[in-house]
């Protein structure tokens, strides 16, 4: 998996601010975690946005030792329930939390092992957000992380001559292993900035930087930072690729961003279960809304309830087959059993599908697939033509009860600065813009969403 890990090496791999590792020096510590981990069944790695949490995964990984990212801000409860039904041998950093600690030690370099390992054997536990329950840990076999980090490569043209830099969590798929694993992987480097900065990320890209992960949120607030600073605006135009992914990027950010730098956003989708399923490609087109084609080696089909694929711009939920999959949730045979039909994980996220083969992310089957008046409605439609009125700086849409309806549509709208909107306003410009029964019965103002770490708005909460 990481074949470019050689002692010797002097390339950069990755840094941190102010701390900086080789691959030769990458290589050494990480075989000195190896050589402490060989053997267990699984170990958890306290996941802050440091180099300590990159050396550890890559340890246990080399070790051929399951890692499973914890989030350094869970709640004690959530600790509780991951550390029992994993149960990890060690933790490697993070505080004392009942299960034997092991520091990592940045100086401490020793030979990498050579442990044989199977295509099928866990690599990571990554555990869900539990929006539905308990988190659930899905187990990531080799296979999964290694065919999709090189379909990846071949969508974004991603290659060792690339510098990626991002602040995403180390805790989920996004920041640590398409992140970190990935660039390893194709023998590039990664800058991690541990929180988002445009004028950082900017800095980056002036010293060398070709490639930027980051969440809609982040996106948010470089639309608005490029378009005040024009020097910030040359910076990021100079970028190779830039990648958005977690959630879907309203297409009045991919737009004032390209206005400002040039540069249009490559969308992908993907998740904790698949890794990633679609991206746009490098040169391929980059179109708001639309998160590409599937990537090699995946099949990625929309249906509807009953299992039957449904036509181009028809509302489904979005179902995957393919070397991305997970293996199975920890001690869950029956979620595991329950996410399946005929051999194709049921992702519960809906979306439409253009006629050329581009994906259309709908959002969350339980959150966003609203029923009303007989329609199936995508609330994801409604948020982007919302972000286009003027005074809207943030919006969610979420179906309620509704006697006559089924469900009627409730949009949250977060004003833009010193804006007042009136709801009818809203309303009517959705109605116009889409189809009258697509716009929101209520109007429900609010000083700002809830979101998790990674940007996404936790519609639940709103609902709740």
């Amino acid at each position: 998996m990481f074949s470019e890990l050689v002692t010797g090496n002097e390339r950069p791999a990755l840094r941190f601010g102010s701390t900086a590792l080789t691959y030769g020096e990458l290589a050494g510590v990480a075989g000195g975690v190896a050589a402490q981990v060989i053997g267990r069944k699984r170990v958890a790695v306290w996941a802050t946005p440091t180099p300590e949490t990159v050396v550890a995964a890559l340890g246990a990984l080399v070790a051929g030792v399951p890692v499973i990212p914890i989030n350094p801000k869970v709640g004690t409860r959530e600790l509780e329930h991951i550390l029992s039904d994993s149960s990890p041998d060690l933790l490697l950093g993070g505080p004392d939390v009942g299960v034997p600690r092991l520091s990592v030690d940045l100086g401490a370099a020793v030979a990498l092992p050579d442990i044989p390992v199977g295509d099928e054997d866990p690599a990571f536990v990554v555990y869900t957000s539990g929006t539905t329950g308990p988190p659930k840990g899905v187990v990531l076999p080799r296979r999964a992380v290694v065919s999709n980090l090189d379909a990846l490569a071949v969508a974004w043209e991603w290659t060792a001559a690339d510098v990626l830099v991002h602040a995403l969590p180390l805790f989920h798929v996004h920041g640590l292993i398409v992140g970190v694993v990935g660039p390893l992987r194709r023998g590039g480097s990664v800058r991690h900035l541990t929180r988002f900065s445009s004028a950082d990320i900017a800095a980056e890209f002036a010293s060398g930087a070709t490639m930027m992960f980051g969440v809609p949120t982040m996106y948010h607030r470089l639309a608005a930072d490029v378009e005040q600073d024009a020097e910030l605006a040359s910076a990021f135009g100079r970028a190779r690729l830039l990648v958005s992914g977690s959630a879907a990027l309203p297409a009045s950010d991919h737009e004032r961003i390209a206005r400002a730098t040039g540069q249009r956003i490559v969308e992908r989708y993907g998740m904790s279960e698949t890794l990633m399923n679609c991206s746009v490609r490098a040169s391929g087109e980059r179109r708001p809304g639309a998160v590409g084609p599937p990537v090699d080696g995946v099949s990625v089909r929309i249906v509807d309830e009953q299992g039957d694929p449904v036509g181009a711009g028809e509302v489904g939920e979005i179902e995957v087959r393919g070397p991305n999959l997970f293996l199975e949730y920890l001690n869950r045979p029956d979620a595991t059993a329950a996410a399946f039909r005929d051999g194709w994980f049921r992702t519960g996220d809906v979306a439409t599908l253009d006629p050329d083969g581009y994906v259309r992310i709908v959002g969350r089957r339980a959150t966003d697939l609203i029923k009303s008046g007989g329609y199936k409605i995508g609330a994801g439609e409604i948020e982007n033509v919302l972000l286009e009125h003027p005074d809207v700086l943030e919006v969610a849409v979420t179906g309620e009860p509704d006697d006559d309806l089924g469900e009627r549509i409730v949009a949250w709208v977060v004003a833009a600065p010193g804006a007042r909107p009136a709801a009818e306003d809203l309303v009517d410009h959705v109605a116009r813009l889409l189809t009258p029964h697509k716009r929101p019965r209520v109007v429900r103002f609010l000083d700002s969403l809830p979101r998790n770490e990674m940007g996404k708005v936790t519609k639940r909460a709103l609902t709740a």
